[in-house]
């Protein structure tokens, strides 16, 4: 949608030391980021951030086709891991300065475990905290993380999801159905959105799900 500016940082990397937890997000040790996508993956701490602008809209990226997993899917603002020795504050702000060059304040909606399998050779298996926040200017990705970016009106986000879900990652899709579902009311009331329950979103809002 947009023109990148942002210098192409290389910002990931396979040897990234991830914290391996069970389902309550106790500590059971740590593997790199490559060893813990293998297969079915191991379960490990993740984060999923949403941004909205002053008008609603949430603003989505379309993901490096050089990624190993979903390359060149839709998904959220930003999604990520912390890493060894890191806080979730530490890590969601680390991620959203070098993926899309913008800093927010975040308020947490809930955690969720799910496994997505992309192919025979790995597979997403997160504990991910889903934090909201918002934001009035437009991101400046970096292009090595971020194919596309724009900003969606939460209606026609619903549209898109119902019309086309195959285009979109299976953790946004979760998401997405969530926060749609009303559980999360007072959260979204800090970044300005007043949703009702069941405000339009049609996909599985399990906080425990398996995918794909």
């Amino acid at each position: 949608m947009s023109t990148q500016t942002s210098s192409a940082a290389v910002v990931s990397f396979d040897s990234e030391p991830l914290i391996v937890v069970d389902e309550h997000d106790h500590v059971l040790g740590h593997d790199s980021k490559a060893a813990l996508h293998r297969g079915s993956g191991t379960l490990h701490r993740a984060f999923s951030i949403f941004l909205f602008n002053p008008q609603g809209d949430v603003l989505l990226q379309q993901r490096s086709d050089q990624k190993a997993l979903w390359p060149a899917f839709w998904s959220n603002t930003c999604c990520s891991h912390p890493r060894r020795g890191e806080t979730y504050e530490i890590a969601t702000q680390r991620r959203l300065e070098e993926e899309l060059g913008v800093s927010a304040d975040l308020a947490f909606t809930h955690r969720f475990q799910y496994q997505a399998q992309y192919d025979e050779a790995g597979a997403e298996h997160e504990l991910c905290s889903v934090y909201v926040g918002r934001i009035d200017r437009d991101p400046d990705p970096n292009p090595l993380e971020v194919a596309d970016w724009r900003w969606v009106s939460p209606n026609a986000l619903d549209q898109w999801l119902s019309e086309r879900p195959e285009t979109l990652t299976p953790w946004f899709k979760l998401e997405w159905g969530a926060l749609r579902s009303g559980r999360y009311a007072q959260a979204l009331s800090s970044v300005g959105l007043e949703w009702s329950a069941n405000s339009g979103a049609t996909v599985s809002s399990d906080p425990s799900a398996v995918v794909g």
